[in-house]
């Protein structure tokens, strides 16, 4: 008599992610291939990075649903930036410590902010509640652990520290709150210490000691951001201006002024060389200077080309009226977060419970 090997039931949540881990696992070369020319290429590959770093240590179905989670988390800020207006990248996963989509332009008031930062948890939250579902249906130990994990992800980044949504929520609500971010976030490490929450913690404190201390002793906080632009210098070279070295520094000509979208832009002029080029800002600053770093000279096939390296130095712009919130959306957001924080400290109960965990 031959042994038939028993095939997994379809039906079975977990053939779905093993199939798919499989899937990625022997298909890699034509994926990488793939990612080269798609525009989330870059999210694909830090998701398998970070599968792969959570998968030393947890099994393989734990580690793609465990990144998966957070893939629904970082979307809902997506979704919510987008619903503002507001342009920002695809998520990027960092092993061990999460994910995060950069921004290309900050809000424009505490209430954006808090819109933006609340669709994380939100979208999080029922993405954890999708897993919680199926764990009962199928009564399955991996899936409860998931759901938990999920309900943990959420009520973690509702903490009133920034940058964790909690702490740009609380922008709408008041900034009293961050106070009890920064207590109570040092009782938790000295309670419990965890590395990754004393980094953000760190920086949070610094970052409120530069808002709130330093930048009143100083009188602002400087900053100074780099911009490179390649020109060709062939025709500059045929009409005679004159090439300066590569250690050249020097003061540029510039003008400075926002769209109606409240973009700032530092357009820069150097007219020895017949330079033109714009600097867009990530916030709204007060410009001192704009210079020359560093010249630097690129041969290519059509000829020879100038790198320029510029740098802007600025004070970011600290509008108060940023922080003026009407008091119905104070109240909304105060309410939306303090009912979300405690709708998921109860699933975490009850898939305790339930799931006996």
């Amino acid at each position: 008599m031959v042994l038939q090997p028993k095939r997994p039931k379809k039906n079975n949540p977990l053939w779905f992610i093993g199939a798919a881990g499989a899937f990625l696992l022997t298909q890699g070369k034509l994926l990488l291939t793939l990612l080269k020319f798609g525009k989330f290429g870059g999210v694909f590959i830090s998701m398998l990075v970070s599968i792969g770093a959570y998968a030393i240590i947890f099994p393989w179905s734990f580690a793609i649903g465990f990144v998966l989670l957070i893939l629904v988390h970082e979307m809902g800020h997506v979704i919510a930036a987008k619903q503002k207006g507001l342009p920002v990248s695809a998520p990027m996963f960092i092993p061990f410590v999460g994910a995060f989509i950069s921004m290309k332009r900050h809000p424009r008031d505490a209430v954006t902010e808090a819109y933006m930062a609340m669709g994380g948890p939100v979208l999080g939250t029922v993405g954890a509640l999708a897993v919680f579902g199926a764990a009962v249906y199928w009564d399955h130990p991996l899936l409860y652990r998931l759901a938990l994990v999920g309900f943990l992800i959420n009520l973690f980044n509702l903490l009133p520290i920034h940058p964790l949504d909690g702490g740009r929520i609380v922008t709408a609500v008041s900034r009293w709150l961050w106070l009890v971010g920064l207590v109570g976030g040092l009782v938790l490490i000295i309670y419990n210490f965890n590395i990754i929450l004393f980094i953000i913690w760190a920086m949070f404190a610094y970052d409120l000691y530069k808002k709130y201390v330093s930048h009143r002793k100083n009188g602002g906080e400087k900053r100074a951001m780099a911009a490179s632009f390649l020109i060709p210098a062939e025709p500059l070279i045929e009409q005679g201006y004159l090439i300066p070295g590569e250690e050249h520094k020097r003061e540029l000509d510039f003008v400075t002024y926002s769209d109606l979208e409240g973009q700032q832009f530092v357009h820069v002029y150097w007219d020895g060389l017949n330079f033109k080029g714009t600097i867009p800002l990530m916030q709204q600053s007060l410009i001192h200077r704009t210079h020359v770093t560093r010249l630097e000279r690129i041969q290519k096939e059509d000829g020879l080309h100038l790198m320029i390296h510029c740098q802007v130095d600025y004070d970011p712009y600290i509008n108060d009226k940023y922080y003026e919130v009407p008091s119905a959306a104070r109240w909304k957001y105060g309410i939306a977060y303090f009912a979300l924080a405690g709708f998921l400290f109860a699933m975490m109960s009850l898939v305790h419970k339930v799931g006996n965990i």
